[in-house]
């Protein structure tokens, strides 16, 4: 497969990467393994987990899969939220028994939402401990997940202390993070790109976003993951699978394919409207809400005012045939704020909440 330099580390990363957010009855290891095994069989390189991803199993699955597969021939790549440096030290080891590893390839500062975010970890001594853990040999490259806006993630990599990135980027929502791309080529940094179908949104939008197809492309799906490997700061796009049929999908989006030329890019991003970029994938970190108000049922709703020529009508039918929920469904907000903190688009969800409450 088709693969590209992961910064300045020396690693040649498959430009399709495997995500293991999304495995299917993830309490069945060895199932969920064998996908693993045939990604690599497939030609893919590079396997992203972290802990606590499907029922805390995630690892356990990529593990099993590790064991059978020679250490030389992939990539590993997982995470750790804490602050705290001795927090993240065990975090790290636990992690090396879980994927049966004596080394993690990417070891990822994961999680960083707000600005404040990025100073805490350096405060608390997280960053620290990764930089040791990387001088002692258990990690290989210290690198970040972010889910800032571009502008905040430039700041983060400018410090010089990255080798590399994983940040949500897809033919959707790149105006909010070009800034961050833009950056990372720069620097000469690696860049992941998770999301890069949208969370599900741009293969369930299939019909509505058919402007992202090229002349080549066979599916919407295609040519979402095409639109990230085409761009030139872009390593790799991290998918999530649960399925063979969508691995062998996403290896042959890349097989043979050339970049697009930049006029398909620039058509693309023409045809993106205003606030598109600010779709929701619907990925739940803005649960749960105290007021117990369904926020990405809502949000998905919003979405269909976005995408369409229907306007407030398309939120009254979406809520109603899909979601058999009426506008009354927004109300209650609090106005805490604490769905828009724990959002990773950085959404005015309130507005929105508030602008459904009001179709009566």
């Amino acid at each position: 497969m088709w693969t590209k330099p992961y910064g300045r580390t020396g690693k040649n990363v498959t430009v399709v990467s495997f995500g293991g957010m999304r495995f299917d009855k993830p309490e069945q290891i060895q199932p969920n393994a064998e996908l693993v095994l045939h990604a690599h069989q497939k030609g893919i390189n590079y396997f992203d987990t972290a802990p606590g991803y499907c029922s805390d199993k995630s690892e356990d699955i990529m593990g099993a899969a590790f064991r059978q597969m020679p250490r030389g021939s992939f990539y590993c790549s997982t995470k750790c939220m804490a602050a705290d440096g001795e927090a993240l030290r065990a975090s790290l080891q636990r992690s090396l028994e879980r994927l049966g590893v004596q080394k993690i390839d990417f070891f990822h500062i994961w999680c960083l939402v707000s600005p404040d975010d990025w100073p805490e970890r350096k405060r608390g001594g997280a960053v620290a401990a990764a930089l040791k853990a990387k001088q002692e040999g258990l990690v290989d490259h210290v690198v970040a997940s972010a889910h800032l806006s571009g502008a905040h993630t430039a700041e983060v990599l400018d410090e010089g202390v990255l080798e590399g990135l994983t940040i949500g980027y897809n033919a959707l929502n790149f105006p909010f993070r070009s800034e961050a791309l833009e950056a990372a080529g720069r620097l000469g940094l690696g860049v992941v790109t998770m999301n890069p179908l949208g969370g599900g949104l741009i293969a369930s939008q299939a019909q509505r976003l058919a402007f992202l197809r090229g002349p080549d492309d066979r599916s919407v799906v295609e040519a979402a993951i095409r639109f990230n490997v085409s761009h030139p700061a872009i390593t790799s796009a991290l998918v999530g699978f649960s399925a063979k049929q969508q691995i062998d999908e996403a290896v042959a989006a890349v097989e043979g394919f050339q970049p697009y030329p930049a006029e398909h890019i620039e058509a693309i991003k023409k045809r993106v409207g205003p606030g598109m970029d600010g779709l929701c994938t619907m990925c739940g970190y803005c649960l749960p809400c105290p007021a117990s108000i369904q926020i990405p049922k809502l949000m998905d709703a919003y979405n269909h005012k976005l995408l369409g020529d229907k306007g407030d009508q398309a939120i009254r039918d979406r809520l109603n045939w899909h979601w058999d929920l009426e506008p009354k469904a927004a109300d209650n907000c609090t106005d805490c704020e604490q769905c828009e903190k724990r959002c990773t688009q950085h959404l005015p969800i309130r507005e929105r909440l508030k602008h459904i409450a009001n179709l009566r």
